[in-house]
C-alpha cells in the first residue's frame, strides 16, 4: 500500500520499536511508497509512513533492500554531507561515515551483514537515524 509521508516532527522524533516477524508486512508498504516517490527518494524508514517499527528500505543501484532491525556494527571515515529528506523542506548538514557495516534481518528473517561505502552507506545511516528519532 502506498502511504502518505509523515512530516510531523514530534512523531518523527520518537524512537521506533524493534520489528518482529509479524511486521514483515511493513516492508511491502515501504516498497510501494518508495516506488511511488522514486523520483525524489532513495530510502525510507517505517516511521516516515506512520509506523514506529525498526524497518528501512534503501535503494542501492537497481536494487531495493529491506532491512529489519538494522544495526551499524562498524564505521570509518567521518564526513559531513548536506542531505534532504521527504519529511523535511530543504537540506541540512549531517554526520556520516564513509564506510559502514550493517547487520539486519532480511525478508526471510535471516540475519545478514553488509559492508557499504559512499552513497549507499550514507542512505543507510540516514534511515537508521530516523529509527532513533533523529531527523537531519
Amino acid at each position: 500500500m502506498i502511504r502518505q509521508i509523515v512530516r510531523d516532527q514530534f512523531f518523527l522524533a520518537q524512537k521506533s520499536e524493534p520489528a518482529t516477524k509479524a511486521d514483515l508486512w511493513v516492508g511491502q508498504d515501504l516498497k510501494d511508497t518508495l516506488a511511488a516517490n522514486r523520483s525524489r527518494c532513495v530510502g525510507m524508514a517505517a516511521n516516515m509512513i506512520g509506523i514506529k517499527k525498526r524497518v528501512i528500505i534503501v535503494s542501492i543501484g537497481p536494487v531495493d533492500i529491506l532491512m529489519y532491525n538494522p544495526v551499524l556494527s562498524a564505521q570509518s571515515g567521518y564526513y559531513e554531507p548536506f542531505e534532504g529528506c521527504l519529511s523535511l523542506d530543504g537540506s541540512r548538514k549531517a554526520k556520516r561515515w564513509q564506510s559502514i557495516e550493517v547487520e539486519y534481518r532480511d525478508e526471510a528473517w535471516k540475519l545478514q551483514k553488509k559492508k557499504l561505502t559512499g552513497y549507499a552507506a550514507q542512505i543507510v545511516q540516514h534511515e537508521c537515524d530516523h529509527l532513533d528519532g533523529i531527523v537531519i
